[in-house]
This record gives C-alpha cells, sequence and structure tokens, in this order.
C-alpha cells in the first residue's frame, strides 16, 4: 500500500517533469506508476519524473530520470535545469553551482536569478556510431540516408549522453514530427531508440527544431536535443558556436566549445507542489 507521496511540478519552456525526492517518496517506483503519474488525465502529468536528490558515500548528488512510459533516460537537459532549481528552491544547496551524476554522465549547473534561470554544461557532442550507438561500421554519423515511410530522408547522429537523430530540412512541422518521429525512434538502426529532431537553419546564430522524444512523443521542448541540433548545424558548418534554438516552447541558448563541448541555458518555471494520494495507484493503465 503506497503512502501520500510530495510532489514538485516545474516546466521549462513547457517540458514539465514531476520532482519526487527519495527520502520522502522512497527509490523504488514500477514502470506503471510512473505512467501513472505521469499520465495527463488519471495522474498529475508530465514530460517525466526526477527521481533525486540520491548521495554516494562522498556526498555526491546523483539523478535519476523517467520517461512517461516508465524507461529510463540517460540524461535531460531541461530535467537537469528542473532539478537544479528544486534543490536551489528547497535549499539542499546553499551555492550558485552543483554538479550532478547523471546515467548518461556528470553535469556541472550554474543557477541565475534565483534560479529561473539555470546554466549547464552537458557534456560533449559524439557523432561516433559506436559511442550513439548506431548499426553499422564504426563511423561518423554525418549526413547518412534511411527510408521512412516511403520517404528517403538525410540525417545526422550524435550523443551527449542520450542518442539523438538530428535531419536538416528547409521546412518543419509539428505535423511531420508527429507522423515520422515515432518511426524514427524505433528504427532498426537505433538499438537504444533515438531522440528525433527536424531542423530548420534561419541563419548563422539560429535554428528552429520540432522534437520527439524517446518514450515521451512530441515535446515542446528539450535542452539535449537543443545541445544534439545545435552540435549538428555547428559541424556541418552552417552555424558558428553561439546557437540560438527556436522551439515551440520558447528560446534555448547553446555555445559550443571546437571540440564539442555544450553549454545550455535556459529558464525554469515554478508551477506546484501537492501529495500524490495512494488511490491514484489504483487504477492500471496499458
Amino acid at each position: 500500500m503506497f503512502s501520500p507521496i510530495p510532489f514538485y511540478k516545474y516546466h521549462a519552456l513547457g517540458n514539465d517533469y514531476i520532482v519526487l525526492n527519495p527520502a520522502e517518496a522512497g527509490e523504488s517506483f514500477s514502470e506503471g506508476s510512473i505512467r501513472l503519474i505521469c499520465h495527463r488525465n488519471f495522474g498529475i502529468g508530465s514530460d517525466g519524473i526526477l527521481l533525486g536528490p540520491m548521495f554516494d558515500t562522498q556526498g555526491q548528488i546523483a539523478l535519476k530520470i523517467f520517461n512517461p512510459d516508465g524507461s529510463k533516460a540517460e540524461k535531460s537537459g531541461n530535467g537537469l535545469r528542473i532539478f537544479t532549481r528544486y534543490l536551489w528552491d528547497k535549499k539542499i544547496i546553499d551555492r550558485d553551482h552543483v554538479s550532478i551524476q547523471t546515467a548518461g554522465g556528470m553535469v556541472k549547473a550554474r543557477i541565475f536569478d534565483a534560479g529561473k534561470l539555470i546554466s549547464v554544461e552537458m557534456g560533449t557532442v559524439s557523432f561516433n556510431s559506436r559511442i550513439i550507438p548506431v548499426e553499422g561500421l564504426e563511423r561518423e554519423v554525418v549526413n547518412e540516408k534511411m527510408d521512412v515511410n516511403g520517404r528517403s530522408l538525410e540525417f545526422c547522429a550524435a550523443t551527449i549522453g542520450n542518442p539523438h537523430c538530428v535531419l536538416l530540412k528547409s521546412e518543419i512541422s509539428a505535423v511531420e514530427a508527429k507522423e515520422l518521429g515515432p518511426l524514427i525512434e524505433n528504427e532498426s538502426r537505433f538499438p537504444n531508440r533515438t531522440n528525433v529532431q527536424f531542423m530548420k537553419i534561419l541563419d548563422r546564430s539560429n535554428i528552429q527544431i520540432e522534437i520527439w522524444e524517446r518514450g515521451a512523443g512530441y515535446t515542446l521542448a528539450s535542452g539535449s536535443s537543443s545541445s544534439a541540433a545545435a552540435a549538428v548545424a555547428y559541424r556541418l558548418g552552417r552555424c558558428d558556436n553561439q546557437i540560438k534554438v527556436h522551439m515551440p516552447g520558447g528560446k534555448i541558448d547553446i555555445e559550443l566549445t571546437e571540440d564539442f563541448e555544450v553549454t545550455m541555458s535556459g529558464p525554469v518555471t515554478r508551477v506546484a507542489e501537492g501529495v500524490i494520494h495512494p488511490e491514484l495507484f489504483e487504477r492500471r493503465i496499458s
């Protein structure tokens, strides 16, 4: 039997997450429980769950990230900004910077404007097929072709701790992202599935993307997607190293080094906090 569970909800440009603190909620949630909490009709509703902070023997803060389908995510840029804001709001940290361990690697975050703006050092983007991963011989996955739903598409693949497939197009739309996104996410060449970005170059400092997130679906904004898409635009020589990424939910600023190290900056909004009633978990959803 579940006990009441405190929750904290935030959004980053419309990409919303629920924070559950293991000290209050426990550390174990089934996929079914996660799906219920994230469900827009039967639960609180969110694009995922941030379970943390957890602490190792040295006191290092760690975070587990779950998609709304119950699967685990290695890294989330928006999720990391939200989690950093939560740590600040609850005075779990008393400084304007923090290091957070994720399944996709260690990141460093910095806090501005009382937590309303967060900058995250996301790590280094790789285009290597073994690291992403992408099936086939080891290579940089740049300007390759795939056939999806009768269409020939050109794509680049990258990882920043989680996998991404970026399609450069002259025009993009939410309709196309929703149509092709789930097919590309589950395309056989991506053994761990993939996040998908449909990207339009606006100029050397601005790109626009539509996003299909692995395990979440169509998404208004994504920090890791912004990082991967900006890195592809820079890798192709279409943009300079400081790029503003325009999404349906708003804008994120990306700065890249020559070695494709990414710093991402964007807003976070505090939405609500409350208690999840045990009765929620009496229902099962498919």
